[in-house]
């Protein structure tokens, strides 16, 4: 399952792109909207900084403005994905959109009914919101495995795509469930590197490694090119 990021934020995209872990990324006008300068400019910034699919969000709701925008978004850097929100109107704007090989994330997809309608209308992600599922009391894990099962077809091409992901545990289930891609705010990044174990472990290393300081000097003098004997 590939990771990318959910932001509006190219200063969180920089540090986490840093890790080595990012393989696209997924914003929307709520997001863009928090941080300051042109959202054009974000956008521009975090493709060049991923270097893969970033979704921009259409915000029109007529099906006409929304292929419109589209174009526009798609046009700021090959690597824009139209985010559409799913509807009526969210179908027929991914349908226009895809058959000019322009790729499409459906996004507010609750259902595989909703998913199946996503995919035949040619999308490319499959946007599956499992906080929001969450929060109504309706179990996420269920309803994104059926989504998976529901798209695993013959000739079916889309991808699921976690998205809404609150904690750890959501992106641990989405690769168990054959997510194709989750996609996780930076808060949650942040807690995927945390475990009491391994801060543990660092710290007793670094107390064993300082308990000879003539070890330093050697690894120094390694990363240096000079020679050092220990």
């Amino acid at each position: 399952m590939r990771l990318f990021i959910d932001t509006g934020s190219v200063a969180e995209v920089e540090e986490i792109a840093g890790w080595g872990v990012l393989s696209g990324a997924t914003t929307n006008p709520s997001l863009l909207a928090k941080e300051e300068g042109d959202p054009g400019q974000a956008i521009v910034r975090i493709c060049e900084l991923v270097d893969g699919p970033v979704s921009a969000e259409v915000v029109s709701a007529d099906p006409h403005e929304m292929i419109a925008e589209g174009h526009a978004l798609h046009g700021l850097h090959e690597h824009v994905v139209v985010k559409v929100p799913f509807g009526a109107a969210g179908l027929q704007a991914t349908r226009a959109l895809a058959d000019e090989g322009i790729p499409v994330n459906m996004t507010l997809v609750f259902s595989p009914t909703q998913a199946l309608m996503t995919a035949e209308a040619g999308a490319t992600y499959v946007s599956c919101f499992m906080g929001r599922l969450d929060d109504i009391s309706i179990d996420s894990a269920e309803v994104v495995a059926a989504i998976c099962d529901c798209l695993e077809g013959p000739g079916i091409t889309a991808q699921v795509l976690a998205a809404s992901i609150r904690n750890p545990e959501h992106v641990v289930t989405s690769a168990k469930l054959g997510c194709d891609v989750a996609t996780i705010p930076g808060k949650v990044f942040h807690q995927m590197l945390a475990h009491p174990l391994t801060t543990q472990g660092i710290e007793k290393f670094a107390a064993d490694w300082e308990s000879r300081p003539e070890f330093g000097e050697w690894l120094k003098g390694l990363t240096s090119g000079r020679a050092v004997p220990a």
